[in-house]
Parts: C-alpha cells; sequence; structure tokens
C-alpha cells in the first residue's frame, strides 16, 4: 500500500479501455466517496525513445538510485529552508512553491512534461542524463552556498558569544568605559575584579588588605548582573600576581583585559560587519534555496514519469503510448480508493501477464532481472512523490 501521505503517479496503456480515464476514475471515485475530483487530475505522459530492452532493464535498475538521491537533494533544500525561517510553518509554505504554485497544485493543474527543455525525440539515456547532471548541479551550488553562510553565521556566533554570559566569562570590550582605567602610568595598573554579588560586602571590606600597595578606596563598581558585580581597582603593578593570587583564595576572579580604545573600535566594526555580511548571505541563500526548491522539483516529478514510462514499456510493451493520472489521497479514505483504483484497472492484470499484487520471485525468475521481479506492484504502473513540506 503506498503512503497515503504522498501524491501517487499512475499510468496504464492508452487503449480503448482508457478512453476517458479521468472522468470515469473521478466520478467511481465520487461515488464510492473515496477521493474528490479536486484531488484527481490528468498526467500527460510523454511518449519517449524506448531504445533496447538491455536499456530499459538498466534503467529500471538504476533510476530507483537516482530517485532516492534527487529526494534527498529536494529534502534538503527544505531543510536548508526551514532553518532560515526558523521553523515557522507559514512562512516555509511560502517558499515552497513550483513556479508560484503549490507542489500539489503544480501537480493537479495538468502537468505535462517539459517538452523545451527534456526534448521527447532525445534517447531515455541522454534525458536520464539532463535529469542527474541538472540535480547534481543544483545539490552542489546548494552545498557551496550553505557551507559558506554556516561558516559566516558561525564566526558571528562566536563573536557574539562573546557578549553573552556573566560578568565572569564575557567580553568586557563594551563594558569597561575609559574613565575607570589608569592609563600611562608606569607603576600603577587597574584591575577589573568580577565578584559573587553574594560576597560584594566582603570584597569592600578586604580589596585593600589583600596585599600591599592596594590604592585606598580605589574600588568602584562598574556593572552587575544577576551574578557577579564587576569592580575596578588600582594596585601597584609590581604587586599584580600575588593580589590575582589572594583574589582567587577568596573566590575574587581578576578578569584578563587591557583598555586599548582602537581593539575596542576594530571589534565593534568587525562585529558589525559580520553581522551585516551575515544578514545579506542569510538573504541570497533564501532566494536561492527557493529558486532552486522550485527547479529541484519539477526535475525529481520528471524523474518519477521516466520511472513511469519505463516500467510501463518493460510491462505492457509496446506500443510506447501510456496515459496516466496525478492523485492526492485522503489519509481516511485512501482504502477505499486504493479498491476503487484495483477494481478499475483488473483488465490490466491479463495484458500485464501476472496475478496477484506482488511477484513472489521465485525460482521462474533468476539471474539479473530477479529484483524487478520482487517490487510491489499493482495492474497499474504507480510511484509516489513524497510530501516535502
Amino acid at each position: 500500500m503506498p503512503s497515503d501521505l504522498s501524491t501517487w503517479l499512475i499510468a496504464v496503456p492508452q487503449d480503448g479501455d482508457s478512453e476517458g480515464l479521468y472522468q470515469e476514475i473521478s466520478g467511481k471515485l465520487e461515488q464510492a466517496k473515496a477521493l474528490s475530483r479536486s484531488n484527481v487530475a490528468e498526467l500527460g505522459i510523454p511518449t519517449l525513445k524506448t531504445g533496447t530492452l538491455d536499456l530499459l532493464i538498466s534503467l529500471s535498475e538504476e533510476l530507483p538510485k537516482y530517485d532516492i538521491f534527487f529526494t534527498a537533494a529536494v529534502a534538503k533544500i527544505v531543510d536548508t529552508l526551514r532553518n532560515l525561517l526558523n521553523n515557522d510553518p507559514q512562512k516555509l509554505a511560502q517558499h515552497t512553491l513550483v513556479e508560484e504554485k503549490t507542489c500539489d497544485e503544480y501537480l493537479l493543474s495538468g502537468w505535462k512534461w517539459n517538452a523545451s527543455k527534456y526534448g521527447t525525440q532525445r534517447g531515455l539515456r541522454e534525458v536520464v542524463d539532463g535529469l542527474n547532471k541538472e540535480m547534481t548541479s543544483i545539490d552542489n551550488v546548494m552545498k557551496n552556498k550553505v557551507n559558506s553562510y554556516n561558516l559566516a553565521k558561525g564566526t558571528l556566533v562566536q563573536m557574539q558569544r562573546k557578549k553573552t554570559g556573566n560578568l565572569s566569562v564575557r567580553s568586557l570590550v563594551d563594558v569597561v568605559p575609559r574613565e575607570v582605567v589608569v592609563q600611562d602610568s608606569e607603576y600603577l595598573e587597574t584591575l577589573l575584579v568580577a565578584v559573587p554579588n553574594n560576597l560584594t560586602k566582603e570584597w569592600q571590606a578586604k580589596y585593600e588588605r589583600l596585599t600591599s600597595m592596594v590604592v585606598p578606596r580605589s574600588s568602584i563598581e562598574v556593572t552587575s548582573d544577576s551574578e557577579f558585580t564587576l569592580y575596578s581597582v588600582v594596585v601597584f603593578r609590581k604587586l599584580h600576581d600575588e593580589f590575582v593570587q589572594k583574589c582567587r583564595e577568596h573566590k575574587f576572579i581578576v578578569r584578563d583585559f587591557t583598555f586599548d580604545e582602537e581593539s575596542i573600535v576594530k571589534q565593534r566594526r568587525e562585529l558589525e560587519d559580520l553581522s551585516l555580511a551575515e544578514k545579506e548571505m542569510w538573504a541570497d541563500l533564501l532566494r536561492l534555496s527557493r529558486t532552486n526548491f522550485s527547479e529541484a522539483f519539477q526535475v525529481l516529478v520528471h524523474l518519477k514519469v521516466v520511472r513511469l514510462f519505463v516500467e510501463s514499456v518493460l510491462r505492457y510493451g509496446l506500443p510506447a503510448n501510456y496515459t496516466g493520472l496525478v492523485i492526492e489521497p485522503d489519509p481516511k479514505s485512501s482504502k477505499r480508493l486504493m479498491a476503487v483504483l484495483t477494481s478499475h484497472f483488473a483488465y490490466l492484470n491479463k495484458q500485464a501477464g501476472k496475478k496477484g499484487k506482488k511477484s513472489s520471485g521465485t525460482d521462474e525468475y533468476t539471474g539479473e532481472y530477479q529484483s524487478l521481479m520482487e517490487q510491489e506492484y499493482y495492474d497499474f504502473v504507480l510511484f509516489e512523490v513524497p510530501s516535502v513540506v
């Protein structure tokens, strides 16, 4: 049973029994309360150059691998869009359009083969290679753009992280004003000390006596957060190491900080530049992802139609004229839907020369073709287009 969350593409021989297929099937489905007419549409299956039987068998083995790759490539683009849009389902729906239509509308609005891009005069192998080349190009472009964006975003996040956290760990570049720092002194220096908020009274009482040569009443509260209060204190340079050690013993944290106005300006500029670059790359990647989703989804559907064609030729033989349906199942009535389809297309059982819904893979089918005979199939050819959003 195919998934009732995907869209079904169905192919049958174009003969007298299939005339008026859409009207007949949609009517039966409505009568059985299995599906609305709006969930069924005709599918134009092109008449492609069949080539040799060996080619068809070879493609039948290869196409599932391409299908997996194509489906994964589309899914990765959706994941990229989802990440860029913070997993907002409404915004995601606006950016996963195919020719400015939803995926369902694209498939259910009279889908036709893009003959101008994938000419039917070309051989099957050439068509498949062209589809694979196009999807590979899209996938490679997306990989490069995503990697570049992630690198820029990672660098920005790393710089922004320095501005977060409590005062014992965060960058002090934008915290410490120039006036609290003693500058250009041969003997004195200003130290910045992060003191736990429950120890501020102890700091005020003890800092002058932690070592000798601490300038009296030099401690100034610079700022505070929910965990620490940052103080500046002036000491003699030669007592630097001893003062740091005494602070450590009392759980006061001396921050490694040197006031450098040029460095501060440089860091601010770097952060602004990185932030601007990240926003521009985000916008570029969003536009590219939206465009490439549309292109990639179309390539995926064309590959599905090629699979329908190849399987139809192998199953029903020549002439290679087939008609198709696009069906968007309703999960609540998918069993009734399949029952109607199975009943309607039962006449194909004799044409295909098979009985039942699954081949058994018995000893009659051995060798290189056995894997083809072990696939689940119905009297009609069916492939699924998975829901991507």
